[in-house]
């Protein structure tokens, strides 16, 4: 008999899911949109009937070992999401009860990051080690650190947050309600703020001046670097160094034998990703230095439902 997982992907926008066995290939997939119910409890209940919706087209016998769920928020050791900013329901939501009571399986929840870090390990290019970080690099910045092959989470649950690091003192106002975060700098949104401050600052000739502010991307800003544009490239580096650094001090304190670049800011290109490995290797403590691979992750596009749904193996095995 068949062991499959349910890996569940819950975004600000979209929900996702998937039907996924061992060797992390999804038998069935589905999407509905997270926020057209005002109760926590009818979004769990119509994402619960879509998965049983989807087990009913497993032709073969099989045998649904859990569910795992990456959300904002995410709490593992609770079960639970936690005043989660970008979602409509506050406070504290009892995510593996509410799943729990409409699916008889177990069900675990982590964060986003975490789930990528957990996929690494299971379908990934981390399959062989048990000490790496993998930070995820869209429109935010999260990281899920790997430690003697088992994810760090910290007392309370919600350790390995590398993107709310401070690395500029009084930098930019970062939506955790502080300044100089990491992520307000590392990532498609902390680009794009690089490139409307060099826009501001400069006269210097940028295709982008074509493009309201509101409207440029991490991928515009990545073709105009790739034709020569100085106002990309700059904003790039700048980009790069600030991750370079933040590295090289994670690097100091949890002595990973790799780092895993995921997510949509990775497809910046050759300017980005050399400007991250040189300022890491420039700023590494000397005992750490050749020690330390940085790498691609090597997960699919649907990385987020199979990191979740890998999240419940790694709870067997």
């Amino acid at each position: 008999m068949q062991k499959l997982t349910i890996g569940v992907d819950i975004g600000g926008t979209n929900t996702s899911f998937g039907i996924v066995n061992r060797q992390g290939t999804i038998l069935y997939t589905h999407t509905i949109r997270t926020q057209t119910h005002d109760k926590v409890e009818d979004f769990i209940s119509e994402l619960c009937r879509e998965i049983k919706s989807g087990l009913n087209t497993i032709a073969e016998k099989f045998e649904l070992i859990g569910i795992g769920i990456g959300a904002p928020n995410a709490n593992y050791l609770n079960g639970t999401i936690e005043d989660a900013a970008n979602l409509r329901w506050k406070g504290k939501i009892e995510l593996s009860k509410l799943v729990n009571q409409h699916l008889n399986a177990p069900v675990f929840v982590t964060n986003d990051a975490n789930a990528a870090a957990i996929g690494e390990k299971i379908y990934g290019g981390a399959k062989n080690m048990n000490d790496f970080i993998v930070i995820t690099l869209g429109t935010g910045l999260g990281s899920g650190i790997v430690s003697h092959g088992k994810l760090l989470y910290g007392h309370d649950g919600f350790a390995g947050e590398l993107g709310h690091t401070i690395v500029e003192p009084n930098g930019r106002a970062c939506g955790c309600g502080r300044s100089g975060c990491l992520e307000t700098y590392v990532s498609a949104t902390g680009l794009v703020r690089s490139v409307a401050e060099q826009l501001s600052q400069s006269f210097t000739y940028s295709v982008l001046r074509d493009i309201p502010f509101n409207k440029i991307t991490s991928k515009d800003v990545a073709t105009a670097a790739e034709n020569g544009d100085l106002v990309a490239i700059h904003a790039l580096k700048k980009t790069g160094r600030i991750l370079g650094e933040a590295i090289a001090n994670i690097i100091a304190i949890t002595s990973p034998e790799a780092i895993f670049l995921f997510g949509g800011l990775t497809k910046a290109g050759k300017i980005l990703l050399d400007e991250v490995k040189y300022h890491m290797d420039k700023n590494i403590l000397f005992v750490y230095k050749n020690k330390v691979t940085l790498l691609i992750s090597q997960l699919p596009d649907d990385a987020a439902i199979l990191g979740a749904s890998a999240l419940v193996w790694t709870e067997f095995e």
